[in-house]
């Protein structure tokens, strides 16, 4: 079953469900963190799994007489390969990511290639963050500079149309696409109306459904659903939620994914230095209570591949 089919199941019945999201392994780790991440959740019965994509970085290693070599590096390699094993371990749907940085249209293609012989029918198309050494975001020379561009190649191989043209009687793929939705606004983007509208554009171009950056403000939600709905974006809105566990998460959340933290979450949180991790599993179990109160049907949770508070957070609400 694809997401948007699990999405629209949920809304018939009224009843709301999990997501979560994980990295990939370090590059020489095995699957066994990733499955004791997964297991404990299982019997909570999450709608699907998501599994990040991660770019390459840029390695400095010193030769022997003091010269430099740079070279390509990627610290989590083996989302389809892990979002392949785990699907067929645990009989639940995933949803690999695809960016487009670093990557070429030639690359995107084998890719979702692999993905549909592997029975991987859901993806997130995200542009993804600019590399390590890079000012600002610069696209693969043969690549994407935009999530919409990957969203129509994706939309194109649905249809059986592939890079250098159609192939006749293909067997047509059927991906599920999701994109990324921001109730803060895009860093990039000039101002909330601007971003709406591209993800309009986004949706147009065939996305099913948006799948939130993190916010811990329910009212920014609301707002950014309707205002989305009054563009004309009818798809599902799920929405992205953290539960902070650290002191540092306090700077780092903002900085690096442009959110901002209530003054009362953050008061909370430094009032009790040696209970953080409580705070925020506590905090999100408040958003959470409220977002299904409103009936949505899917809450997405983000973890960086430790799930012993979302183990938490789900026991409380499902």
């Amino acid at each position: 079953m694809n997401v948007v089919d699990i999405i629209h199941e949920a809304i018939a019945s009224k009843r709301t469900r999990f997501a979560f999201e994980l990295l990939p392994p370090l590059k020489g780790d095995g699957m066994q963190k990733i499955f004791a991440a997964i297991e404990p959740l299982m019997p909570f019965d999450p709608a699907y799994i998501n599994i990040t994509f991660h770019r390459e970085g840029i390695k400095e290693t010193v030769r022997e007489d003091g010269s430099v070599d740079w070279h390509i590096a990627r610290r989590r390699p083996g989302t389809v390969g892990i979002s392949a094993a785990i699907q067929h371990r645990y009989g639940v749907e995933v949803v690999p990511h695809l960016i487009c940085g670093g990557l070429s249209k030639y690359d995107i293609e084998d890719t979702l290639i692999d993905m549909d012989f592997l029975g991987l029918h859901n993806v997130l198309a995200l542009r993804g963050d600019k590399s390590q050494n890079e000012r600002r975001f610069m696209p693969h020379p043969q690549g994407h500079a935009h999530a919409i561009d990957l969203v129509r190649q994706i939309a194109d191989m649905n249809r059986g149309k592939f890079i250098d043209g159609e192939v006749e009687e293909c067997h047509h793929s059927k991906f599920s696409i999701g994109v990324a939705g921001y109730p803060e606004v895009h860093f990039e983007a000039r101002d909330l109306t601007s971003d709406i509208a591209h993800l309009k554009a986004k949706v147009d171009a065939g996305a099913g459904y948006v799948v939130t950056q993190m916010f811990f403000d329910n009212r920014c939600f609301f707002d950014f659903v309707r205002r989305c709905r009054e563009a004309g974006i009818t798809v599902p809105i799920i929405p992205g939620l953290k539960p902070i566990s650290t002191l540092r998460h306090l700077e780092v959340l903002p900085e690096t994914f442009s959110v901002k933290l209530p003054e009362a979450l953050v008061r909370e949180a430094q009032a009790h230095p040696d209970h953080v991790r409580e705070v925020g599993i506590e905090w999100t179990i408040a958003q959470s209570r409220e977002l299904m109160q409103a009936g949505i049907p899917v809450l997405h949770y983000y973890t960086m591949s430790r799930t012993t508070n979302i183990q938490q957070i789900v026991k409380a609400l499902f």
